[in-house]
């Protein structure tokens, strides 16, 4: 479902006062920035001193990893002549300069890293590894909810507990949402001397991974298993990076978030613990090619072609051409952007997840303290099967068993019990408004609405209502804690704490308290 992405700052390198390095210059030894001695230190007592620095703040710069990259809020991170600078800070934000899904950020500078990379620098071949770009960093990720909600999620329905709210969908639990592990290296995209490439492998493991998953990529292990805690490779691909093709131009092949969107599955690249629903029902990843194109210092286009949303590039019954386009335009301060995309048109028949995706995202700041996030986007698909008729029903079983998944709305619609195929649509709009108090502090205020006309996207016909106020604190740039209110509404079925999906099962509200820590490594 879908994309993208997010940013994080250049890591300094320091595990203690700043020195520099006699062989800092010679391409061994350890790499600049290091204490005097550090390479003779073993690794366990380098990662020690790297995380007292990072959970103390002793490190300047930022270094909490997201996807997509971004650059931190410096002179240094980024090209002033064909980029306007990043338009705040991470940390404390998720992003630096406002997110753009399925590339490397064109003019600024994307490497990540964190206590992990710095202990590694700091040792005896330090320099060589960071002048090779190459990096590993991850983050663990639990998190638990109290809710008003009091059934468990029924997997075979696709509903109950906290439902339709996802990610944090059984209720009154504390489970390991996220362990995250990246190995990458992020082309130099602030040069314009000289080509360069880059890739990225993302393994996801935690409760997450029924959000992140693909059909035909271990798939089974929901579809088939209803797994709580499973495994998915989430991101695999090359970034190409072509400084001659106007202002720079970026093409990533392979498996990557959607794009553009606010949000994204990956723990810190999201500004609260929760998903709006406009979030949880839209497209996922794609596995395809994806261009990147600065036409200027306000303008740039993406162009993608995918096989369509969430599905393994080796299912010919599901895989389907899918061209996409995007149009992305800054504001000459970089205060604003106006991001549109058609996020894949192809004929719209009802497969899997093939939804038509036209979506819009608005970002603004209004000054060093406030900035707001704003995101619609309309979808639909055509040809569904009606799950009021039984012939539609017996549509959906044909091609997905029930044994193999739920044969509810998400796959089929809810439409006059007369036909048995329909056209099924939904529409949202979520927005963010952004308070940050201190340089490690922030509050988010998000008001959510979607429309499940025909329920194909939650199994529910109604429209919600959701609101959640949320807070962030970090610890140096290695630990952050996100704690939050949430309240959502169906104002036309009974879409919260009912396990069956029939009506008069459950309740219009629901209420949950939540918090997740990322501990970043």
């Amino acid at each position: 479902m879908r994309a993208a992405l997010a940013a994080v700052g250049l890591a300094t390198l320091l595990t203690h006062a700043p020195r520099a390095h006699a062989d800092s210059g010679s391409g061994s030894g350890p790499a600049d920035g290091c204490s005097a001695g550090s390479e003779r230190e073993g690794f366990w007592q380098r990662l020690a001193d790297s995380y007292r620095a990072h959970l103390s703040g002793a490190v300047t710069a930022p270094a909490a990893p997201a996807a997509p990259a971004s650059p931190p809020a410096s002179p240094s991170g980024y090209d002033p002549e064909r980029v306007p600078a990043p338009a705040v800070d991470n940390p404390p934000w998720p992003y630096a300069a406002w997110p753009t899904g399925g590339t490397a950020l064109i003019g600024y500078e994307n490497l990540t890293s964190g206590p992990l990379m710095d202990a590694l620098w700091c040792g005896a071949h330090g320099k060589a590894l960071k002048d090779s770009r190459l990096t590993i960093y991850g983050w663990i990720e639990p998190g638990g909810n109290l809710s008003t909600s009091s059934t468990r999620f029924n997997p075979v329905t696709g509903t109950g507990g906290n439902y339709p709210a996802a990610y944090a969908y059984q209720p009154d639990t504390v489970q390991l949402d996220q362990f995250a592990l990246y190995l990458e290296r992020t082309p130099d995209e602030i040069q314009k001397d000289h080509f360069d490439w880059g890739f990225r492998l993302t393994g996801l493991y935690g409760t997450d991974y029924k959000y992140t998953f693909s059909n035909g990529i271990l798939s089974n292990q929901y579809t088939e298993h209803q797994r709580l805690y499973g495994f998915d490779p989430v991101m695999y691909y090359l970034d190409l990076y072509f400084p001659a093709v106007f202002d720079g131009e970026n093409v990533r092949v392979g498996r990557y978030i959607s794009i553009p969107d606010i949000e994204a599955q990956l723990a810190p690249n999201n500004l609260t613990y929760s998903h709006s629903l406009l979030y949880t029902y839209d497209p996922y990843t794609q596995n395809g090619i994806v261009a990147t194109t600065r036409l200027n210092r306000t303008w740039t286009v993406q162009l993608e072609v995918s096989g369509g949303n969430d599905i393994a590039p080796f299912l010919p019954h599901e895989n389907h051409l899918t061209p996409a386009a995007c149009v992305i335009w800054q504001s000459h301060s970089g205060d604003d952007e106006l991001y549109p995309c058609m996020n894949g048109l192809n004929d719209g028949d009802w497969r899997w997840n093939n939804v038509q995706h036209a979506v819009t995202t608005w970002y603004h700041k209004f000054n060093d303290s406030w900035h707001t996030d704003t995101e619609v986007w309309y979808m639909w698909q055509a040809h569904t099967p009606n799950v009021d008729n039984p012939a539609g029903v017996a549509a959906i079983e044909a091609r997905y068993p029930p044994t193999q998944f739920n044969v509810g709305a998400p796959f089929g619609a809810i439409c006059n019990p007369a036909v048995v195929y329909c056209y099924s649509y939904e529409w949202a709009a979520v927005n963010y408004l952004n308070y940050q108090l201190t340089p490690r502090d922030i509050f988010v205020w998000r008001t959510d609405f979607m429309n499940d006309a025909r329920g194909q996207r939650t199994g529910f016909r109604s429209r919600y209502v959701e609101l959640t106020l949320g807070y962030t604190h970090w610890w140096g740039d290695a630990l952050e804690l996100r704690p939050e209110v949430r309240f959502e509404h169906a104002l036309d079925a009974d879409a919260y704490d009912n396990p069956s999906a029939t009506p008069g099962g459950g309740r219009q509200s629901q209420l949950m308290l939540a918090a997740d820590a990322i501990l970043h490594f």
